[in-house]
């Protein structure tokens, strides 16, 4: 079995609440259409966070991130009460990154320096695009002003570590559209962009009535000229969807955990975890509704990660990374052999699909445009 103690361990914070479900939304949200106990929820949290010690097994909590829903709901007292607690059952490395989601619209957040002060120190605005129509059609409630306030309004309260959300591939996108809200996140001087393209996910709205999407040559247009763009102002793609200024470099170091196949800690609605445990390694997820998940917040569902299976998790994960992961962590994290993933590695390298010189299993260049070719070589057998 993978040893715990090098392996680090995050926590994920899920706020199930927003204004407003955005019709291409399929994560676990809940439109706030009565008043909401959030005193109550955070004391949830709590009690949920207080069942979960077990799988901390010594180690300090390396990041944070709070996600939605909208957690910029969640008012400044629970905020400060949920740290509180948090600090009181868990110990935080000294630099801790604590990441908190937000959406633009000023009814959505409070003053942005007053989330500094307690503690959260990395900002994700859901901006998504700076034109009014493509707003209208995500079915956001900010406008684009909103959203460049937004920004400016964050960098001067002292938030060092920003990110922005764009969408690509929008309803009726051109081009010139794409190409435009990448440059105003660049002229705002933001230093890290999630650039990802819309996908039509199940039981969503525009999954039930779809838009028009952009043809095929145009996204590939988008993709590429927006990533010459990107590149042309300093940034480096070093994940499949996040783009950080390269002299200032700050990825996400939550979601680096992820994608290295760490460990972290769930509470919320709807929440999903991943641990390490001495009988094998485990994926959990909490009730979604928060009716139910207040009434026994302790309720996992446990799955556990079969041997077979582990391959492609890792490398599912891993893969999206440009520079790969450490080779050293299949073994520490996965506790099986470098021979059970070998034979694959070497296929894909004689394919030019993937490098093994150095220290890091990573894509080549042609791997990281088909990665959904490599990530098959991983699938278990039937």
């Amino acid at each position: 079995m993978p040893n715990p103690n090098l392996i680090p361990l995050s926590l994920y914070i899920h706020i199930p609440w927003c204004v407003k479900k955005c019709p291409y939304c399929d994560f676990n949200s809940h439109e706030s259409r009565t008043p909401i106990d959030f005193v109550g929820y955070v004391d949830a949290l709590l009690e949920d966070l207080k069942t979960q010690l077990s799988f901390v097994q010594g180690r300090k909590i390396s990041t944070i991130f709070i996600g939605g829903g909208t957690p910029s709901l969640l008012p400044i007292a629970q905020y400060r009460q949920l740290f509180a607690g948090i600090n009181a059952q868990l110990t935080l490395t000294h630099d801790c990154e604590i990441t908190m989601e937000a959406n633009p619209a000023t009814v959505e957040h409070a003053p942005f320096h007053e989330y500094l002060a307690v503690g959260i120190n990395r900002l994700s605005l859901g901006v998504q695009s700076f034109q009014t129509q493509k707003l209208a059609a995500l079915g956001r409630i900010h406008n684009p002003q909103q959203a460049i306030s937004a920004i400016q309004n964050a960098q001067q309260a002292g938030f060092k570590k920003l990110n922005v959300d764009l969408m690509h591939g929008l309803p009726n996108q051109t081009l010139t559209d794409a190409l435009s809200d990448l440059q105003q996140a660049i002229d705002l001087g933001v230093s890290h962009i999630s650039w990802y393209q819309l996908t039509i996910e199940p039981n969503t709205m525009f999954y039930r009535n779809t838009p028009i999407l952009p043809d095929d040559e145009i996204l590939v247009d988008i993709f590429e000229q927006g990533a010459q763009l990107l590149q042309a102002n300093g940034f480096v793609q070093y994940e499949v969807s996040a783009w950080s200024r390269q002299a200032d470099f700050q990825p996400s170091q939550h979601n680096l955990n992820y994608w290295q196949f760490g460990d972290y800690l769930a509470i919320g609605a709807g929440a999903h975890g991943k641990v390490t445990r001495p009988d094998g390694i485990y994926r959990f997820s909490k009730s979604r509704l928060p009716k139910d998940y207040r009434v026994n917040q302790s309720a996992i569902g446990w799955q556990a990660i079969e041997p077979s299976d582990l391959p492609f998790e890792f490398m599912m994960n891993g893969l999206r990374l440009k520079n790969g992961v450490p080779k050293q962590f299949w073994t520490e994290r996965t506790g099986l052999a470098w021979s059970v993933i070998e034979p694959q590695l070497i296929k894909l390298h004689n394919r030019g699909l993937v490098e093994l010189s150095g220290d890091h299993i990573h894509c080549t260049a042609q791997g990281f445009l088909f990665l959904n070719q490599v990530l098959q070589e991983f699938l278990p057998d039937d």
